[in-house]
């Protein structure tokens, strides 16, 4: 899918359409466009961008592959943006990632990517209902998406305050192998928000204090607006996923008490028991030459025996406090 957004400023007129209007754009010196990508092959976008845009074809490269951190880079006539946003039907922390590319230059503004954003899909749709004016430049659009992307990072973060409230309760309630499951999935995904969160803050920091843009100061200050945000939430991840290893530590500390305790009622039975079982041993063997056999009161005296060596044991075990 491509879709074109063409603003003439002159005659401060906005069209939507498709590849016609670039040709438009591509033989006027004054007018903006917005090419959204969706689903091409790879070779069709880059003869696209390559062609129409000269943009590098390492830079096409990087906004093509699957897997790769956010990243800004400067070039003569556009800079690249390349941002992770949430897949359209991610809405908890077991959540998946797109690769959002932007190619932002003075009149033109490229976003590539190989799913659906309903970042981008949503800022689009503000342009065509006019709540979001291309008039005002294309740095504002930018700055519109990356908040969108970011906004969505945000309830998910937040949730995981209660999430976390509600895990440690059932810790002390129920513990269960699927608590730890939990435990040590959100403590992945944590991890890996994190990560995507602190990249993405140090790429709008530096597009925010680059001087060579020369950013207006409504962009700077909306730019230095999504670096505050993903800097709060870099560091509310960093400090949920530092509960959630002490929820982790805690519920393998507590299994391990309740094993230890197991462990010592069956050690103070078998300690119990093997006195028993030496005397029974003992006087089950079948010599003939055993003098309390034919002792008339053996049997009760043995168990006289047992019952003392019990009790007494069981008195030990109470002093020393482990019953």
């Amino acid at each position: 899918m491509l879709r074109v957004i063409h603003y003439d400023p002159e005659n401060d007129i906005t069209e939507f359409g498709d590849l016609s209007l670039i040709d438009r754009w591509n033989k006027e010196n004054t007018s903006i466009i917005w090419l959204d990508i969706f689903g091409l092959s790879k070779k069709e976008e880059s003869t696209l961008l390559a062609g129409y845009f000269d943009i590098s074809p390492l830079v096409i490269s990087d906004a093509q592959r699957d897997r790769h951190p956010p990243k800004i880079e400067f070039f003569e006539n556009y800079y690249f943006l390349l941002l992770k946003g949430l897949d359209s039907n991610t809405n908890t922390i077991d959540f998946s990632t797109i690769q959002i590319a932007l190619f932002v230059g003075e009149r033109f503004l490229v976003s590539r990517r190989a799913f659906e954003s309903l970042s981008l899909d949503r800022s689009w749709v503000d342009v065509e209902e006019g709540r979001l004016k291309i008039s005002r430049g294309l740095n504002r659009i930018v700055y519109q998406l990356s908040r969108k992307i970011t906004d969505r990072f945000t309830p998910i973060v937040l949730d995981q305050e209660k999430q976390l409230e509600d895990l440690e309760e059932s810790m002390f309630n129920d513990p269960n192998d699927f608590l730890l499951e939990q435990l040590v999935r959100n403590n992945r995904n944590l991890k890996k928000l994190r990560r995507i969160l602190t990249y993405q803050k140090g790429v709008f920091d530096e597009l925010a204090n680059r001087s060579e843009l020369h950013l207006n100061e409504i962009d700077r200050h909306q730019f230095t607006d999504v670096y505050e945000h993903l800097d709060r939430l870099a560091s509310l991840s960093n400090l949920y996923q530092e509960l959630t290893l002490d929820l982790l530590n805690g519920y393998i500390s507590l299994s391990s008490h309740k094993l230890n305790k197991i462990i010592k009622v069956l050690t103070i039975v078998t300690v119990v028991m093997l006195p028993l079982t030496l005397l029974a041993g003992v006087y089950g063997m079948n010599f003939e030459n055993i003098p309390e056999l034919k002792a008339p009161n053996g049997y009760f005296m043995v168990l006289a025996v047992m019952g003392f060596t019990a009790i007494g044991l069981i008195m030990f075990f109470r002093k020393i406090k482990w019953l």
